[in-house]
């Protein structure tokens, strides 16, 4: 089992999606494909010790060992807390339901 593992770096924009493809050895780690895919030095902006990564959309840590074919990938915090737009799309529906119907 010497041969090199294949494995995907990618980094989600919202424009794009840069997606590096690696040979690494048996025994690597998420940080050390995240770092030999030079995304780090590409997206300065990348912070491994805030931004969460994943393989295959499964929160992982950096240093869990890869497997071949494995996806990592590097997440993007998130903007807007997801509970907090939710309660905002609940309350805007309910306003519009209340008017909703008048002018028929």
């Amino acid at each position: 089992m010497s041969e090199n593992l294949t494995v995907e770096v990618v980094y989600a924009l919202p424009a794009k999606q840069p997606l590096v493809t690696l040979s690494l050895p048996p025994g690597s780690t998420l940080r050390q494909a995240i770092e030999a895919s030079g995304l780090l030095q590409k997206h300065p902006e990348i912070d491994l010790a805030k931004n969460k990564v994943g393989v295959f959309a499964k929160l992982s840590k950096l240093d869990a060992l890869l497997h071949d074919r494995d996806r990592v990938e590097i997440y993007r915090p998130l903007i807007a807390d997801p509970k907090e737009v939710r309660k905002q799309r609940a309350a805007a529906g309910k306003v519009m339901k209340k008017g909703a119907g008048e002018g028929e």
